[in-house]
C-alpha cells in the first residue's frame, strides 16, 4: 500500500474493504475521471517503492512487538486528534447534530480518557462521524473532478487536494513546535494506519491491478461519503460491460428447443444459481 499520511490510509483502508464487497476491479479502456493515468501510474509506483521500502516494514514490526492495547491506545489518541476536524466540517456543512455529538465525544475522550487514549465515548453509545472538507465542497456541490494520484499523499480528486492542507492546520500537533513531538506524533500516526492495513495488503496484491483498484475504490467510498451513504441513483456507475453485455451460458440452457423461454429466470453471470 503507498499511501502514506493518516487521513489518506484510513481513507484506502476503507474503500478497499469497500471495493472487496463488488467483487471486481476494473481496467482496460482509458478511465475519463482518471485523465492523468500515465502520470498518475508513475507516482503510483513511486509511492509504492517508498512504503515497500520504509513504512510497510516498520508497521510490520510495529505490529509484531508491541501489545494490542498499546496500539488500540494509539489508535484512540489519533482518532480523538482527528475530532476537531470532523465537527468543523459538520459545522460547515449544517449537521448540528452530529457536530454536537462528536463535540461531546471530543470533551469525554479528552477528559476521562485521558487524552484520547481511550474510547469512553463508545461505551455511552455516542457515535463517531468522519467529515472532511473534500466531503464537505461535495456537499457544497463542487464536482470531484479528475482522480489524481499525489506524491507521498496517496489518491485523490482536485476536490479533495484543498482538504490535505486545512487537515494539517486543525491538527494540534501542528502548532506544537518545541522538540521533536511534531514530527514524532506525525511518524508514529503513519506508522499506526500503515499497521492498521496490513490485513489488506495480501487483497491488494491479489487485485489484477492494484492501482486501478484503489483509484475505483477511492471514488466509489468518497462519492458514499458526500451523500452519507445514500447515493442517487443516477451517480451509480454503470454495470461493467462483461456482466451487462456477455451472454449467460445457463441461461440459453434454459431455452426451449423452438426457441420459448422456459419460464425460469436467468441466471447471475458466471452461471451461478441466485
Amino acid at each position: 500500500m503507498t499511501d502514506l499520511p493518516a487521513a489518506v490510509l484510513r481513507s484506502v483502508a476503507a474503500c478497499c474493504a469497500l471495493f472487496m464487497l463488488s467483487g471486481c476491479a476494473t481496467t482496460g479502456a482509458q478511465n475519463p475521471a482518471d485523465p492523468w493515468e500515465g502520470a498518475n501510474r508513475k507516482i503510483y509506483e513511486f509511492n509504492d517503492a517508498i512504503d515497500k521500502a520504509t513504512l510497510k516494514p516498520v508497521a510490520e514490526e510495529y505490529h509484531e512487538h508491541v501489545p494490542k492495547w498499546v496500539r488500540t491506545s494509539v489508535s484512540n489518541f489519533f482518532d480523538n486528534l482527528d475530532t476537531p476536524i470532523t465537527i468543523a466540517n459538520e459545522l460547515l456543512q449544517g449537521k448540528f447534530k452530529e457536530a454536537a455529538q462528536d463535540s461531546l465525544r471530543l470533551a469525554m475522550n479528552t477528559t476521562l480518557g485521558i487524552g484520547g487514549l481511550f474510547d469512553p465515548a463508545s461505551d455511552a453509545d455516542l457515535p463517531r462521524h468522519d467529515e472532511d472538507l473534500g466531503q464537505t465542497l461535495g456537499v457544497w456541490g463542487v464536482p470531484p473532478g479528475p482522480y489524481v494520484m499525489l506524491p507521498l499523499l496517496g489518491p485523490s480528486h482536485v476536490r479533495d487536494i484543498p482538504s490535505h492542507v486545512f487537515n494539517r492546520f486543525l491538527e494540534p500537533f501542528y502548532w506544537y513546535s518545541y522538540g521533536v513531538e511534531r514530527w514524532g506524533s506525525l511518524g508514529l500516526s503513519l506508522v499506526e494506519k500503515r499497521e492498521s492495513l496490513l490485513p489488506l495488503d495480501a487483497t491488494l496484491e491479489r487485485a489484477y491491478d492494484p492501482y486501478g483498484f484503489i483509484r475505483d475504490a477511492y471514488g466509489q467510498r468518497r462519492l458514499y461519503q458526500v451523500y452519507d451513504g445514500d447515493v442517487p441513483e443516477e451517480m451509480l456507475p454503470p454495470p461493467d460491460d462483461e456482466y451487462g453485455e456477455e451472454e449467460d451460458p445457463a441461461a440459453e440452457a434454459d431455452q426451449a428447443p423452438s426457441g420459448e423461454p422456459t419460464g425460469r429466470e436467468p441466471s447471475p453471470p458466471g452461471g451461478q444459481a441466485g
